[in-house]
């Protein structure tokens, strides 16, 4: 896979969401910024980094992905992809449902994803060296563009999603001394009940992750 790198780009998912969109950029391809001044989180958050954090955004066909794999838990994919890398790496981390990275109780991370025509894109923000705003930085010693190398390798194996989720599924444990947000709400995970297609359901609610 292609990979772009830019000394600093306002986001990189921003950047190559149009680029799919103008027929720039073809996927699959990924893109890579030292700096970001304007990134997406989750929610409309901004997830801005300094220099030595991945800053990153892949796009891949869709007709690719694993045909088992729920579009909403696209996040969970990816994000369980990227915590076997950081786990490679030496770096203790897990992932909370549905999208984000964290190192015992603090985030360091996360994953946002979204379609554009035939194609997904996956935004990817690890502090590896710095912190953004109020979360946390893993102080790695590992490069962002071998992180990001070690993603794809496991990303372009496309593995099933029944198998990420056997092993997500005991991670998920870890969440439920946390709290998630749908939109603008916020809501307890104790009582979360982990569904085989990604969502969770919460006194008889059905809540998918739609990151």
């Amino acid at each position: 896979m292609d990979i772009h790198s830019f000394d600093t780009l306002p986001s990189t998912q921003t950047y190559l969401v149009e680029a799919i969109r103008q027929g720039r950029r073809v996927a699959p391809v990924a893109v890579m910024a030292g700096e970001q001044t304007d990134g997406h989180g989750s929610r409309g958050n901004r997830w801005e980094g300094g220099i030595g954090n991945l800053l990153a955004s892949v796009a891949i066909r869709m007709e690719d992905l694993p045909d088992d794999l729920p579009l909403q838990s696209a996040s969970i994919y990816a994000g369980w992809l990227m915590r076997q890398s950081l786990n490679d790496a030496g770096e203790s981390v897990w992932l909370k449902w549905p999208n984000d990275l964290y190192r015992r109780t603090d985030k360091v991370g996360g994953i946002i994803t979204q379609k554009i025509h035939k194609t997904l894109i996956i935004g990817i923000g690890i502090n590896l060296k710095n912190v953004s705003k109020q979360y946390t930085s893993l102080q790695s010693p590992v490069a962002p563009m071998i992180l990001l190398n070690m993603f794809l390798k496991r990303l372009e194996r496309y593995p099933k999603w029944k198998q990420i989720f056997s092993q997500y599924a005991i991670e998920f444990e870890l969440s439920r001394a946390f709290s998630a947000h749908l939109g603008h709400t916020q809501f307890d995970l104790r009582e979360a009940h982990l569904l085989e297609d990604g969502s969770i359901e919460i006194n008889g609610e059905r809540i998918h992750s739609l990151r």
